[in-house]
């Protein structure tokens, strides 16, 4: 693809795609030319079919310190119009990960600010570096908060914890994000990423079909109730009990092996 600025994409051979913001002497603050990249990057991994599971991280000592928002102070004048179209542009372009249909896992190797909690909760796993920060302060700067922050934070961590991090604006360590359900694990720093890509690699070993079902019936929080979770396990279930991957792993547990699963 086109080269990318402020964002690195690297694959590997087994299915694994990692994002890593790289602007380490910004804090991995979302420039306008890293959003711009951050867009194309997820549409070739949207529409590649061989991608199997998605990591997104931060270079240097964070995994991303928020949105760029010297422009907003720069421009007093501005009309609310204007800044609302500029926003809700910004807000669709960094919560486009979420289209991906396979799992994504945020790897915070460090903080976590603002949006950049949002792009973290805007993936289906988080998890955190020993030491890593994490909030959603922008109460402290005067300003409401966005990207899907009202959304995603609940929808992660209660409503109350929801409640205290919003109004209070206060940044939390790894182990107290443990707590709350914010993250799903803390690792120590040193070997952090390697451990990440293990559990990525793992999810990219299992069946695709499988995988992105699940993935969609576990999305916003899960069904709405118990009967249109049965509705649609009853519809999705069956499609995976039709592919060959459904016979593979079958066959690859009575041999005792690893099954080789293909998609199909």
């Amino acid at each position: 693809m086109a080269d990318l600025t402020h964002l690195r994409l690297d694959r590997t051979d087994d299915g694994v795609a990692v994002l890593t913001l790289d602007n380490p002497d910004m804090r991995n603050a979302m420039s306008d030319e890293m959003t711009a990249s951050w867009v194309r990057a997820v549409d070739e991994l949207a529409a590649d079919s061989s991608v199997r599971a998605v990591v997104v991280t931060g270079e240097g000592t964070a995994f991303c310190s928020g949105g760029n928002t010297g422009w907003i102070a720069s421009e007093p004048d501005a009309s609310v119009d204007y800044l609302r179209t500029r926003m809700m542009a910004f807000y669709r372009a960094w919560l486009s990960i979420r289209k991906l249909e396979v799992p994504t896992i945020a790897a915070v190797n460090g903080a976590a600010i603002g949006a950049g909690l949002c792009l973290a909760l805007a993936c289906d796993i988080r998890y955190a570096a020993r030491g890593a920060k994490l909030g959603a302060p922008f109460v402290k700067l005067g300003m409401h908060a966005g990207m899907a922050g009202t959304y995603l934070l609940p929808d992660v961590v209660g409503e109350a914890h929801a409640r205290d991090l919003l109004l209070t604006g206060r940044v939390v360590q790894a182990d107290e994000a443990l707590t709350m359900g914010m993250v799903s694990r803390v690792i120590e720093p040193e070997g952090f990423l390697e451990e990440v890509m293990e559990t990525a690699r793992g999810i990219a070993a299992t069946a695709p079909i499988a995988s992105r079902l699940t993935k969609l019936a576990l999305m916003d929080g899960g069904h709405r109730d118990f009967e249109a979770g049965l509705q649609w396990e009853a519809m999705a279930q069956p499609i995976t009990l039709a592919t060959a991957d459904l016979q593979e792993g079958i066959r690859a547990s009575r041999e005792k092996r690893a099954p080789v699963f293909t998609g199909e």
